[in-house]
């Protein structure tokens, strides 16, 4: 018997160089220390932590960094087996500044998109609980056509889908195409996780909450998480009164890269254990709290399941 995979993540897996000053931006950004990337990975790596299957569909290049991600993946838990290298293009790298708030960043995206049909075989959805990827991965082909095509997939064969909506005018060539390709995957009824950032980035504009909420109902989803950063998070589910908690306070934001993965994978983590969605989101802001506390990644020297429980 195949083991079922709790979250299957598809999408990004890249080397982020976080700058090592705080609150200064790229161009006075002297030093840069070097993490694993990528919000599926970001998401593989927590959920795998959390103690779940959890598999990554992903190219790397036939590099040092490509080698590096295979390591730092495998120590952590999480399957490689559907993770390509490919020879004719390197690693995908992006610089991040270090902030408490929203990051700048630069991409320099080679072999990421490069995701292929074969690498998500029929018989690896079957066996899958979360098919979760994000609006970076849709972003670029071939990557973009295999994603929509086998979400489709997984969602006939009854898996339950999953998008974070990381909107960026820096990884999409044109917002029309963006939100064609949001709509397409919305047709699945995912889970979504939206920030406002993402929602002002792909709208330009500070839409009211109910209206953002109301895009992604019409479009086909059921339940929308949008977080708030140090106000919170909403959740709307169709038909049914808005949840709303505080986020958790915290003495000093030490960096905010990957804590929208943090919060997604707590909230994934709840979500397969059945948890209300109120638990869920209660799990998920527990971790986000977490990550914020630490540079880079979750810390290796904790139990992180009894900070949640």
């Amino acid at each position: 018997m195949e083991t079922i995979i709790d979250v299957l993540c598809v999408g990004e897996v890249l080397i982020d160089f976080i700058g090592h000053q705080a609150e200064t931006q790229i161009n006075n950004t002297r030093d840069y220390h070097r993490y694993l990337g990528g919000s599926p990975t970001n998401l593989a790596m927590n959920v795998a932590r959390l103690g779940l299957n959890s598999t990554i569909v992903a190219t790397v290049g036939d590099d040092g960094f490509g080698e590096y991600i295979f390591n730092r993946l495998e120590g952590e838990g999480v399957r490689t087996n559907y993770v390509s290298t490919i020879a004719n293009k390197p690693t995908s790298v992006i610089f991040v500044s270090r902030s408490e708030s929203t990051p700048e960043f630069i991409p320099f995206r080679e072999a990421d998109s490069i995701i292929l049909e074969s690498q998500i075989p029929t018989e690896l959805l079957q066996r899958t609980r979360i098919f979760h990827t994000t609006s970076f991965a849709l972003s670029k082909e071939p990557a973009q056509s295999t994603i929509l095509k086998k979400a489709e997939e997984a969602f006939n064969i009854g898996c339950k889908l999953s998008i974070d909506y990381n909107y960026s005018s820096k990884i999409w060539s044109s917002k029309t195409k963006a939100l064609e390709v949001i709509k397409t995957y919305c047709k699945f009824n995912p889970l979504v996780k939206i920030s406002e950032d993402d929602m002002f980035r792909l709208f330009d504009a500070h839409l009211p909450h109910e209206e953002i909420f109301n895009f992604f109902h019409e479009e086909g989803v059921d339940t929308v998480c949008l977080t708030l950063g140090s106000k919170g998070v909403k959740l709307s589910q169709k038909e049914e009164a808005i949840i709303e908690l505080p986020a958790i306070k915290i003495e000093k934001v030490m960096d905010s890269t990957g804590a929208g993965d943090a919060f997604w994978s707590g909230f994934l983590f709840a979500y397969t254990q059945k948890k209300s969605m109120r638990a869920c989101l209660d799990v998920a802001l527990k971790l986000a709290a977490l990550k914020l506390q630490n540079v880079g990644r979750l810390p290796d020297n904790i139990n992180i399941l009894s900070k949640l429980l």
